[in-house]
């Protein structure tokens, strides 16, 4: 025999003899442990990391599939609708038992209403050149947070005067009211001491 049909005898041999050493040994001992201990406790069910949604499709996948008859468009349709009609019908039972068994609530009793009083400001009158319109200076002043000094600071705003009654210079109160004009909210309370 020449050396390559012996070299092929050997390969022929060693792949139907079985191979021997640790690993032949060690998979034996294997099955006997995966026999002693259950097979559920050794292995997670992949199906318990899914979110229920998830398992419920694939569950539903595994199951065997039966044929339905071939149907048209229009009683598939009708099908389609008799179980929405049938769906519905449910819904409204379950609802209505709710409905039944709900208890009236006392709820939350109505708010009072607190009228908010009119801001009345006083102030100098610097205009009254527009008729039954007059312009006030209110001057404010207050002691500032930080800095403690005396803060002086003044607003206008424009004010109906029905009967032109208050004259440049005279102190005036003023009402806020509702819109009249473009600028004016504020209406004429009296007037509370005339110019000189």
């Amino acid at each position: 025999m020449s050396d390559d049909e012996t070299k092929t005898d050997e390969t022929t041999q060693d792949e139907g003899a079985p191979t021997a050493g640790p690993v032949a040994d060690e998979a034996p001992e294997a099955d006997a442990s995966a026999d002693s201990t259950p097979k559920a406790a050794a292995e997670p069910d992949p199906l318990d990391d899914l979110p229920w949604k998830e398992r419920r499709r694939l569950l539903k996948s595994r199951e065997p599939h039966t044929a339905n008859p071939s149907q048209t468009v229009e009683e598939r349709a009708a099908a389609r609708d008799a179980r929405r009609k049938a769906k519905a019908g449910g819904r409204r039972k379950e609802r209505a038992a709710l409905k039944a068994d709900r208890k009236p609530g006392t709820g939350t009793p109505p708010a009072e209403r607190e009228s908010n009083a009119a801001k009345v400001r006083q102030g100098i009158v610097v205009s009254n050149k527009g008729d039954k319109s007059i312009t006030v200076r209110i001057d404010i002043a207050r002691r500032h947070p930080t800095y403690e000094k005396i803060v002086r600071r003044s607003r206008t705003l424009h004010a109906h005067d029905e009967k032109n009654e208050a004259g440049e210079g005279d102190v005036v109160r003023v009402i806020e009211t509702r819109p009249l004009s473009k600028t004016k909210r504020w209406r004429l309370v009296d007037v509370v001491e005339k110019a000189r």
